[in-house]
C-alpha cells in the first residue's frame, strides 16, 4: 500500500494544517498536511498538501472533497504531481550567433 499525497487549492486564509487534517481524516488515515505559506509574510498562499497514508483513501477524499464548500471557499483537491528536476531550462537550443558587433 502506497501513500497518496493529494494537492488542495483555494483554501480560505483561516484554514489551518490541523482544520484541514480534521477534513480528510474523515476519509481515512492523514499522514500529514501543510499549508503553503509565504515566506516573508507568513500568510497562507491559498493551496496546501495533504498526505494520505493510502491511495484508495486519498482517491475517496478527491471524490468526496473536490468541489466541497469549506471555510467559505470551494476547495480543488486532486493528486499532487511529483516535482519535477527540469531545472526550466529546456530544450530550447541556441540564439542564433548574433551578428557580431561590427566596426564603422
Amino acid at each position: 500500500m502506497s501513500s497518496m499525497n493529494l494537492y488542495v487549492g483555494n483554501l480560505s486564509f483561516n484554514t489551518s494544517e490541523n482544520g484541514l487534517k480534521d477534513l480528510f481524516g474523515a476519509y481515512g488515515q492523514v499522514e500529514s498536511a501543510k499549508i503553503i505559506t509565504d515566506r516573508y509574510s507568513g500568510q497562507s498562499r491559498g493551496f496546501g498538501f495533504v498526505e494520505m497514508s493510502n491511495r484508495s483513501e486519498g482517491e475517496q477524499a478527491i471524490a468526496a472533497l473536490n468541489g466541497k464548500d469549506f471555510d467559505g471557499r470551494q476547495l480543488k483537491v486532486n493528486e499532487a504531481k511529483p516535482r519535477t528536476n527540469d531545472n526550466r531550462r529546456g530544450g530550447g537550443g541556441g540564439g542564433g550567433g548574433g551578428g557580431g558587433g561590427g566596426w564603422r
